[in-house]
């Protein structure tokens, strides 16, 4: 029987406080986050770290000292071997690019498993250089120096997958009712942001995020529905992709509604929903005089959303290739030269 590898792509985030710093330094040395030649990258990363880390500690304290994100993709990956248990000899492992664990100890453990395919999954529902592309490339160099010799199948990108969908349309169908009874609702879509630079090249996350929140609310079929889509956690001097959301935030407050804020591309908690959205955009909200403020939760192991990536999986074995997609009548469309498939269906 055939050994298959599933491995599960996040950020990962810091276990303790004294990661932090270490973390960040991952995170900005990163070629596809900075993109200027070491040693100066280097150099960067390491001035950036210890600036923001005091700051950063100060964050990850007030959510119990260290980040929720790995035991909840440890969660995915136990929920997702076991939906894919009767396709044969299947073990899934979750690989995250900044912190442990990291691919080249992941890489090592699927070439003692003797796997014989290996697919990337990555949990961005919607595929970005900066995350998906980082992550694949990251992987790919780690499973050349362990020896790895397995075909790979790669999947890029889900934002309309049938399961994704469902699960955070009923989670936000649960939140607007919440609202709803406060007063006039408006649904704010909220994504991890990007500098405009990295859109203007070709990215093409933004057009699968307005893809997803667009795919979530035709799920939910809620007349008249009052949404919009915004992007968080800006940093830095460059420009942005926009709205912001603590702006749109600002500007729901003062009309009165009642907001109920959609964590899109994120599937599990971590400090940008836990402090960020939860703490304070919460606080930003009722400052400003919303009639309320709810946030919708991440997919996490939500059945639908485990048993859509299971179908995704079993789907990419059947088509095979290299680089396969959960198109489902979705297409990156013109200008969106970096996304792996070419802008195009396949």
């Amino acid at each position: 029987m055939e050994r298959l590898a599933v491995v599960l792509f996040n950020l990962g985030g810091p276990d303790r406080l004294e990661s932090v710093e270490p973390f960040l330094f991952n995170l900005f040395s990163d070629p596809a986050i900075i993109g200027v030649p070491n040693p100066l990258r280097w150099v960067l990363a390491k001035t950036i770290s210890k600036r923001r880390g005091p700051v950063a500690r100060e964050i990850y304290a007030k959510i119990g000292g260290g980040s929720p994100l790995v035991p909840q993709t440890l969660a995915q990956a136990s929920a997702l071997e076991r939906a894919l248990g009767e396709d044969g000899d299947v073990r899934v492992w979750p690989c995250m690019r900044y912190w442990h664990p990291r691919s080249a100890e992941v890489a090592q453990e699927v070439k003692a498993f003797g796997a014989e395919r290996v697919v990337l999954l990555p949990l961005y529902p919607q595929f970005s250089t900066t995350t998906t592309a980082s992550s694949f490339a990251e992987w790919r160099t780690s499973a050349r120096a362990a020896g790895l010799d397995a075909d790979e199948v790669a999947i890029c990108c889900y934002p309309v997958e049938k399961g994704y969908v469902a699960a955070m349309a009923r989670a936000t169908q649960r939140a607007i009712a919440e609202a709803g009874a406060k007063g006039p609702v408006r649904v704010l879509f909220s994504a991890h942001g990007l500098p405009k630079r990295i859109v203007e090249r070709g990215d093409p996350y933004p057009r699968q995020v307005e893809a997803s929140a667009s795919a979530i609310v035709e799920a939910m079929s809620v007349a008249g529905l009052d949404w919009g889509i915004c992007y968080q956690s800006r940093v830095g001097p460059l420009e942005w992709i926009g709205p912001a959301t603590d702006a749109e935030i600002t500007r729901a407050a003062g009309q009165g509604k009642a907001i109920v804020v959609v964590p899109l591309a994120f599937v599990s908690e971590h400090s940008e929903t836990l402090v960020e959205l939860d703490i304070e955009y919460r606080e930003l909200a009722e400052k400003g005089g919303a009639a309320a403020y709810v946030r919708v939760p991440t997919a996490q192991t939500d059945a639908a959303f485990i048993e859509g990536l299971a179908g995704i999986v079993r789907e990419a074995l059947r088509n095979g290739g290299k680089e396969w997609r959960r198109g489902s009548g979705f297409a990156c469309g013109a200008g969106a030269s970096r996304c792996p498939c070419g802008g195009g269906e396949k």
